[in-house]
């Protein structure tokens, strides 16, 4: 009678191992797609990642290159003060979107350019995402706002 109760409770821990090893597995599998890694331009520059790899770039929009007026298309650089990535854009800008402010875009980078599927821009005159002003620290660029 104890060799049976010792073998039936090995054979619970075991299929409890495993079912949390699938468990586990199947959680990974269904995040892979909502896992967006962030770069800064210069990072970018440095390393370039594959045409089908999405991921987050954020910066600085650099002066002078916000381009509006090809139909909903938008074309504008992002900088970090190192290094700048020419982005395209298609679709409505956040309100709030403008030259000199910090911006965040989700989107893949072919041949050179960085194409955005979605834009996010500052919500208030102070707010920077943390990535953006670790990057533009890391190139001696970000000052600190005026209180």
């Amino acid at each position: 009678m104890k060799g049976l109760k010792k073998k039936r409770r090995v054979q619970v821990i075991v299929g409890a191992f495993v079912a949390l090893a699938v468990s586990t597995a199947l959680v990974g599998y269904a995040l892979r797609d909502g896992i967006n890694y962030f770069r800064a331009p210069s990072q970018v520059v440095e390393e370039p990642p594959s045409a089908s790899e999405v991921f987050r770039l954020g910066g600085l929009v650099e002066e002078g290159t916000l381009l509006r007026g090809e139909g909903e298309t938008v074309r504008f650089s992002v900088t970090d003060g190192g290094a700048s990535i020419p982005v395209t854009y298609t679709g409505v800008l956040p309100d709030l979107f403008e030259e000199n402010q910090g911006m965040i875009g989700t989107g893949t980078y072919v041949n050179g350019v960085f194409e955005a599927t979605e834009i996010l821009a500052k919500h208030d005159e102070t707010y920077m995402p943390k990535e953006v002003i670790d990057a533009l620290k890391e190139q001696g660029v970000y000052e600190e706002p005026e209180s």
